[in-house]
This record gives structure tokens, C-alpha cells and sequence, in this order.
């Protein structure tokens, strides 16, 4: 019997995958990104404690009213979690792009997120 998998699953096992060798400290938290159908969300996290840090994602109000294509929110929201970050003492992530592929809105985030000052 074969097995079907969604591409959800896929993606889900491709994240655990890199989750073995790929966590964030208090030196250098993960910046975690999710990319659904219409929105982009990123959390700065500090998996020993498990606290987060810092989060932005384009569902925030000042955002939400903002027309443009999903990269230009993406970009956007990468900036925002950036400017977030450095306030809260952060300069230094891992990148965790939670078994995305590395272009579209989420390379968009990254180049933002290091434009505006974070280093990863």
C-alpha cells in the first residue's frame, strides 16, 4: 500500500527535519517564519527558555490596512520583527525557515529582516 502525503505534511516533515539541528539560544535566538495562503508571520524565540521575543505577521492593524503584493508585506513585516528584536536586545538570529523554500515572501522577510539590522 503506498502512502499519499499532503504537501502540509511534507512540509511539516521537512521542518522537523531541520529542527534536529537547528535551535536558538539566548545568543542567537531562531527567527521563526510561517507563510500561509494570504499572510507571513515571524517570531523571534528563545527555545532554552521558550519564551518569544519578538513577533510581527501582516494580520497587525497597521498592516492589514496596507495594499500591496504578499512580498511587499512580507518585506514589511520583516523590518517590523527586526525593529522588534533590536528593542528587545536582539541582534544576532538563526534563520528557521520551517520547510519553506528559501525565495518568494520568505527570502523577501530575510532581506528585510537584515537590511533593518539583524544579523544571521
Amino acid at each position: 500500500m503506498t502512502a499519499t502525503f499532503s504537501r502540509g505534511a511534507a512540509r511539516q516533515k521537512r521542518h522537523a527535519r531541520l529542527r534536529l539541528h537547528l535551535a536558538g539560544d539566548a545568543s542567537r535566538p531562531r527567527l521563526a517564519v510561517f507563510r500561509s495562503l494570504n499572510h507571513i508571520y515571524a517570531q523571534v524565540i528563545d527555545d532554552a527558555s521558550g519564551r518569544t521575543l519578538a513577533a510581527a505577521s501582516s494580520l497587525e492593524p497597521e498592516l492589514r490596512s496596507a495594499s500591496g503584493t504578499k512580498s511587499a508585506d512580507a518585506a514589511v513585516v520583516g523590518r517590523l520583527v527586526a525593529e522588534r528584536a533590536k528593542a528587545a536586545g536582539v541582534g544576532k538570529v538563526v534563520f528557521d525557515r520551517a520547510g519553506f523554500r528559501y525565495h518568494g515572501r520568505v527570502k523577501s522577510l530575510a532581506d528585510a529582516a537584515r537590511e533593518a539590522g539583524l544579523d544571521f
